[in-house]
């Protein structure tokens, strides 16, 4: 692994993706930094303009996130317009098939024979467009790439909210530092990640949660408190995930969807949490990701340390937490958190 030209860091998540090129010989807060649309924004915006134009929308490319592409594409068969989509990409609405078709989508092996057709190229990773713009500005584009992502894992036969959170799980009982859970090879039932390698192999790959978590704890104040044991929260546009963390350790993953969240819920939530009295099946009934705590966390310490990052922290500063900005930059966090698993992979290597 070549870092000599830096590390391209970049964190897609469902409103922004924000964009780190990290030089080892240079401080951080010098570092050529972007916050950008995400790639489901980008995309929504595009089935937008077509739905405008009376376009119908031949889909082609790539499995990504979806969320506002997909609201977008509701919206455009409800305006009485086709879309037709590559199995691929189609995957990005649905891991079944047959619930991509019965949205209203027509899946095809070829560009279809209509007209007007507007064709869009589906994918979380757009390298060119990001070199032409470091090019305007005078900075080599890094050998070295790393993305995160938020993958649900392919489960068409269960919901994808607890095939995620087994992954989840698995790791808190692996004893494992989330920084090891950097893929230079993610494995098949990661197919947004797989997707990520198909567009630009040899991408290094980190879940959004991971980056996230790893990235706050680069905060000077997160950093010491995390020795007794704090409670970290990233509250993101779309989801908002709470981890346990002592030391080096992970000993509990919470994860809840943003828009179904008030803070005096959250506290509530987080205060069960910490003494383990907080199940995974009460999170999963009323429509979030889940909840798993290693037993024992609560004679550890009670995490009563809080810290905050996302850019939805704002409105959950009645916590009363920390609020995380590792290097002075929120928004990086989880680019931090992706340069700092890459670095030690490569220490390690």
């Amino acid at each position: 692994m070549n870092l000599d030209n830096g590390i391209l860091a970049i964190d897609v998540g469902s409103g922004t993706q924000d964009i780190l090129v990290w030089r080892a010989n240079q401080r951080v807060e010098n570092c050529p930094k972007l916050i950008l649309p995400s790639p489901t924004t980008i995309i929504s915006r595009q089935i937008r303009a077509a739905t405008k134009r009376g376009h119908h929308l031949f889909l082609a490319g790539h499995t990504m996130g979806g969320g506002a592409s997909t609201k977008a594409v509701r919206e455009h068969i409800s305006a009485g317009l086709k879309v037709f989509a590559l199995k691929q990409p189609a995957l990005t609405f649905h891991d079944r098939v047959d619930k991509v078709a019965a949205m209203g989508i027509e899946i095809v092996d070829r560009n279809p024979s209509v007209e007007p057709l507007t064709r869009l190229e589906m994918g979380d990773l757009n390298l060119p467009a990001i070199a032409r713009v470091l090019a305007l500005f005078q900075e080599p584009m890094p050998e070295t790439v790393a993305v995160a992502v938020q993958d649900h894992g392919f489960s068409p036969n269960m919901s994808n909210r607890v095939f995620r959170f087994e992954q989840w799980k698995n790791l808190l009982e692996s004893g494992k530092r989330l920084s090891s859970l950097i893929y230079e090879e993610p494995p098949d039932y990661l197919t947004r990640m797989k997707a990520v390698s198909d567009i630009n192999p040899g991408t290094l790959l980190m879940d959004t949660g991971a980056s996230a978590i790893v990235g706050a704890l680069l905060d000077p104040w997160v950093a010491e408190k995390s020795r007794e044991g704090i409670t970290l929260i990233n509250i993101g546009n779309e989801h908002i995930l709470a981890a346990l963390v002592k030391g080096e350790r992970v000993w509990g993953i919470y994860e809840h969807h943003t828009s179904l969240m008030t803070p005096e819920k959250l506290a509530l939530h987080l205060e069960r949490f910490r003494i383990e009295d907080l199940t995974n099946q009460e999170i999963l009934d009323e429509m979030g990701h889940g909840c798993h705590i290693l037993p024992g966390a609560a004679k550890q310490r009670p995490f009563s340390h809080v810290a905050i990052t996302g850019p939805n922290r704002e409105n959950f500063a009645s916590l009363g937490g920390h609020m995380a900005a590792p290097f002075g930059d929120m928004m990086l966090t989880g680019c931090f958190g992706l340069v700092k698993a890459v670095r030690e992979k490569a220490d390690h290597s």
